[in-house]
């Protein structure tokens, strides 16, 4: 996509006679042409009784009541400005990061606005006002499609598509899209289309004339009931398929894990919000080669390689999906079997974006996902990525707090990292043992120099002794390996 080469605002007057501004933005590229549409809803409470909401505004504004984290996850809010009580973003910032999203899906924006009321209007969620607006600003740029950051009900949807002169998205819809254009193996397509089909069933009456867009081999809706049945009992029919052929996936990945699990080789899962730098890191650690790309949602199928930590010992190290805010919850749900290896992996990575403006507000959204998984509980390590992007200042803040600090672009900090790492594990914990070994015992000899960090060897006669750190499930194995050969 090229880049923006000018950009302006032009000003419009709501329904309610508030003076806003929206921007234009002329770009170079030939991708759809897309409206942005930010819709906040503020409800104000009364001057007498302050609200819970308007309290939790209050702190999450204020850097020192997040627990004295990060000195950037937060800005002051200018005057007339409201957060979004869900997300702790800006509708400014909120905003921002959908645009990111388009532009993931490829298409190029030609103007932003946003819709600021107390309540969401129930036929159109923006109200005729601002419909209105939008029909000209669309007319003005020659605009393809509008996309709401918000999720419309079918009845706003099909209103929505009547009275604007070209396609209506939400933000459900964009992100579905985004995910079918980046799954690559046939687990991630069959999951990115049992979620697109469970989100289109009810909204079958109300995708008007947008009806093909999601179609994914589904044929399009033609006029009358009778088609609209046909249709309904067509998707119905691929859901029952698509359950059956994930669930398939499902038991070959459960035999793979008892397969793995058979020589017990812990799992640590990456984890965290989209485009923090997971596969950048995941291909350092690893030298992997996956895909590791700026752009949202690059990496959909979860990838699983060994890293062997500074112990010795090894350990199954996995990278999934970006998580963002509002993360539709069919999504969650179809990619159950790919967050697998996030339910049973015994340490999360919970990777973040140092540089990041808003990288308190993203861990809240990567912890509200993870209670979702039911994976809370589990011991979670926090890293500051690219702290390459910080000033030194900002680093030694970091450090002071006791933060891990890398940078997945230079392999700064990743020894602390795996130090930590190994520290971490305890369901195989590292032991101390005083080993004594027969010379003839070559494959127990050759399993101790790769598997544990020996402290001190000494020969006498035709055995070894050794001082070693280890695994306890390997110093195990070989004490009844020697004891066995005893015996013999």
């Amino acid at each position: 996509m090229g880049e923006a080469a000018d950009s302006f605002a032009s000003f419009s007057v709501s329904a309610s006679g508030e003076k806003q501004a929206y921007w234009a933005i002329e770009r170079a590229d030939n991708g759809e042409r897309a409206v942005l549409v930010g819709v906040n809803i503020s409800a104000r409470p009364a001057a007498r009784r302050p609200s819970a909401e308007s309290a939790r505004a209050a702190a999450l504004i204020q850097a020192e009541n997040f627990n004295e984290t990060d000195t950037q996850s937060s800005r002051p809010l200018s005057s007339g400005e409201s957060i979004d009580f869900d997300t702790g973003l800006t509708p400014d910032a909120s905003l921002a990061e959908f645009r990111e999203l388009v532009e993931s899906a490829g298409a190029s924006v030609v103007a932003q606005l946003i819709q600021r009321r107390s309540r969401p209007d129930p036929a159109t969620l923006i109200g005729a006002g601002k419909v209105e607006e939008i029909t000209g600003i669309v007319a003005a740029n020659n605009a393809d499609l509008v996309i709401f950051d918000r999720d419309l009900s079918p009845t706003q949807l099909r209103n929505l598509e009547n009275l604007l002169p070209c396609r209506v998205l939400d933000r459900t819809q964009l992100i579905l899209d985004i995910f079918a254009r980046h799954a690559r193996t046939r687990e991630g397509q069959l999951q990115v289309e049992l979620a697109q089909l469970e989100y289109m069933l009810p909204r079958l009456t109300g995708r008007g004339k947008a009806m093909s867009q999601l179609g994914g081999g589904i044929g399009t809706r033609g006029p009358g009931e009778t088609q609209l049945e046909t249709d309904r009992r067509r998707i119905q029919r691929r859901l029952v398929h698509l359950r059956e052929e994930l669930e398939k996936v499902r038991r070959i990945r459960r035999q793979q894990r008892q397969r793995r699990e058979a020589v017990p080789v812990p799992t640590v899962a990456l984890v965290g919000y989209t485009n923090a730098g997971k596969s950048t890191l995941f291909n350092r650690l690893t030298g992997a080669g996956v895909l590791a790309s700026s752009r949202m949602f690059a990496t959909l199928d979860p990838k699983l390689r060994t890293l062997e930590l500074p112990s010795r010992r090894k350990i199954l190290l996995s990278d999934t999906v970006g998580f963002i805010r509002n993360l539709p919850h069919t999504l969650v749900t179809s990619f159950r079997a790919t967050l697998e290896e996030v339910e049973r992996a015994e340490v999360l990575l919970h990777i973040r974006d140092a540089s990041s403006t808003y990288a308190e507000e993203q861990k809240l959204q990567v912890e509200k996902v993870l209670g979702e998984l039911e994976v809370l509980d589990k011991p979670r390590i926090e890293v500051m990525n690219k702290i390459d992007l910080l000033p030194a200042e900002e680093q030694e803040a970091l450090a002071v707090r006791g933060r891990i600090q890398v940078s997945a672009r230079t392999g700064e900090g990743l020894e602390a990292l795996l130090r930590t790492i190994d520290e971490a594990l305890v369901a195989d914990p590292l032991v101390d043992a005083d080993l004594i070994v027969p010379q003839s015992a070559g494959a127990a000899l050759a399993a101790i120099e790769a598997g544990m960090i020996i402290h001190q060897r000494a020969f006498e006669g035709d055995r070894v002794h050794l001082s070693v750190r280890g695994p306890a499930s390997l110093v195990g194995r070989i004490r009844q390996g020697i004891a066995k050969l005893d015996v013999h």
